[in-house]
């Protein structure tokens, strides 16, 4: 059972392996803090969706809303600030949403959270054709696997993961890495680059949860 927002085969490894050094260490910290913010929730929520910016930027330019976000300075060089987006309509899975997404210049990055079941590889060609038997199928297989994802990409082209098993829900068991997510890393870069975006809505950064 597979979609464009899966892991990769090799994305969900046993807990404790070695995390990718990240291209953009701003970025990780962000990737972890959502992560870490998300976990405290539980399980079984909706896809979620971030716009990230720069800390500095938004003290400077916005201190009403740094204010209300309880950010009381510019943070270290460079950091970013997440800002959690209203939530997806009834329906609508965030696949199809950040197809029609575009950032203002203002939003450096973005981030998405989304749990999905993964199935090992051996089991693909017994998955049924039809996406209603394949959901119950994964559902019930006894070797499902319940992931949750945080993927998070800039403008200047950097990217991080997050993966968390429901199996091993501690902070000590969350695997890192830069392309642990590979379809929706594609799908989040696109909403900052891809020019088509430019004749879909455009999404401004507002305040609706601080992690």
């Amino acid at each position: 059972m597979t979609s464009p927002t899966d892991p990769t085969p090799d994305a969900v490894p046993d807990p404790g392996s070695p995390d990718a050094l990240p291209e953009d260490p701003a970025l990780a910290a962000a990737v972890l803090e959502i992560e870490a913010h998300v976990a405290q929730d539980g399980w079984d929520q909706p896809a979620r969706l971030y716009a990230l910016v720069d800390t500095a930027t938004l003290v400077a330019q916005e201190p009403a809303l740094a204010a209300a976000m309880a950010i009381d300075g510019p943070g270290d060089d460079g950091s970013f600030t997440p800002i959690e987006q209203d939530g997806l309509p009834p329906g609508q899975v965030l696949e199809d949403a950040l197809q029609t997404i575009a950032w203002p210049d203002s939003v450096t990055g973005c981030a998405a959270v989304i749990e999905r079941l993964v199935l090992p590889p051996e089991v693909d060609d017994e998955i049924p054709d039809d996406p209603t038997a394949a959901e119950l199928f994964a559902r019930e297989h006894p070797e499902r696997q319940e992931v949750r994802m945080v993927a998070g990409v800039t403008r200047a082209g950097a990217s991080y993961c997050a993966l968390r098993l429901r199996a091993h829900d501690d902070e000590q068991s969350v695997v890192n890495g830069t392309e642990l997510v590979p379809g929706l890393l594609d799908l989040l870069h696109a909403t900052l680059h891809d020019p088509l975006h430019d004749l879909a809505h455009d999404t401004q950064p507002h305040p609706h949860e601080n992690p």
